[in-house]
């Protein structure tokens, strides 16, 4: 069993910066950054592998960066030239096994979610 926490959410202006985390309770292969607008399905944002390997959906490509601490317990998500649309409740996920992807149906342990709030 993995336990997942996030946190670093907020509010901030359009154009903004903000910078996310999640603590795994272990390390663990392949971790992800997911998000979910009400009413919605959740949707991939960016993963990790333990080597370093990194996957952007492509409206956050360029702008968003994923990374993860040595001990690959601490997971990271910079958010920068932050845009409205980009409003949504964020979900660390992690599954262990030796792939990883943005498939939500892949990942077995998931974080309670920290909100960001992007204004214009």
């Amino acid at each position: 069993q993995v336990q997942l926490v996030e946190s670093g959410g907020g509010s901030v202006q359009s154009g903004g910066s903000l910078r996310i985390s999640c603590t795994a309770s272990k390390a663990i292969y392949c971790m992800a950054w997911f998000r979910q607008v009400p009413g919605t399905e959740r949707k991939g944002v960016a993963y990790i592998t333990a080597g370093g390997s990194t996957n952007y959906v492509d409206s956050v490509k360029g702008r968003f960066t994923i990374s993860r601490d040595n001990a690959k317990t601490t997971l990271y998500l910079q958010m920068n030239s932050l845009k409205p649309e980009d409003t949504a409740m964020y979900y660390c996920a992690a599954r262990t096994g030796s792939s990883c992807s943005l498939n939500t149906n892949s990942f077995s342990y998931w974080g309670q979610g920290t909100q960001v709030t992007v204004s214009s």
